[in-house]
């Protein structure tokens, strides 16, 4: 299933405590319908010492936020919009926003 939001989209917030924040997508879960977006629901993480983070301690990062909590924003006309889906002669599909009509990405 699609979700219809890529990675590097530009998505707004609509619920939460992140409400009307804009962040750009880092990661897609499909089949947890859930996105990673960035500087959005950041949690605090208490991290033992290892390769990765030799210091250990509290480190911030972001968590997983659902697909149904935001919404694509078009980048033609700048504003929160539903996805389309349109198919061109040769079958390939494409995505459309719904507010202006132009084709994403």
């Amino acid at each position: 299933m699609s979700l219809g939001i890529k990675r590097n989209d530009t998505v707004l917030v609509k619920t939460g405590d992140e409400k009307g924040k804009k962040g750009r997508v880092i990661a897609v879960q499909t089949a947890k319908n859930k996105l990673l977006v960035e500087s959005i629901n950041i949690i605090k993480k208490h991290m033992k010492p290892n390769k990765r983070y030799t210091q250990g301690g509290i480190i911030e990062k972001e968590a997983a936020i659902h697909r149904s909590n935001v919404m694509l924003v078009c980048p033609k006309c700048d504003k929160p919009t539903r996805v389309g889906q349109n198919i061109l002669e040769n079958g390939k599909k494409i995505r459309v926003c719904k507010k202006c009509g132009e084709v994403i990405e």
